[in-house]
């Protein structure tokens, strides 16, 4: 599975550890940023990780920043993107099902490795269930 990834300079150890899970995992991980804990603008890495989910260029995105609301607010602008930002692993598993999210925000401030990890294996093996959830998130996109 293709997989894009980003962070801000407030998730880049948490996104380090992230793709070391993912790669381990069999998974195509592709690396938009940043590389190293030095200030970024997340909009300047949250935008390319968006492009490429939307464009179908990978099946799903992870971004992260210190609360995951500045990049959840960035991914949704795209059309196409359904970002959920969560915090423990009932929320991802919730984004996947009834929202159908494609991209996964993380706030690297406020939870662990553990709880990040088991989010993010939780959300990229998760199915859509459709049905009334279809509904609703086929009136999203304007």
């Amino acid at each position: 599975m293709k997989i894009v990834i980003g962070s801000d300079h407030a998730g880049y150890e948490l996104k380090e550890k992230i793709q070391l899970f993912l790669k381990s995992n069999n998974h195509e991980v592709i690396d938009f940023g940043c590389h190293d804990t030095s200030s970024v603008d997340y909009p300047d890495i949250v935008h390319p990780v968006a492009s490429e989910v939307a464009a179908g260029n990978a099946i799903f995105g992870i971004v992260l920043c210190g609360s995951g609301n500045g990049a959840a607010i960035v991914a949704n602008k795209h059309t196409g993107i359904r970002c959920g930002l969560c915090w423990n692993a009932e929320l991802a598993e919730l984004a996947r099902k009834h929202n159908d999210s494609n991209i996964l925000s993380i706030p690297a401030r406020f939870i662990s490795e553990n709880v990040a990890i088991s989010m993010v294996d939780i959300f990229i093996h998760t199915t859509f269930e459709g049905g009334r959830h279809a509904n609703r998130v086929n009136k999203i996109d304007l």
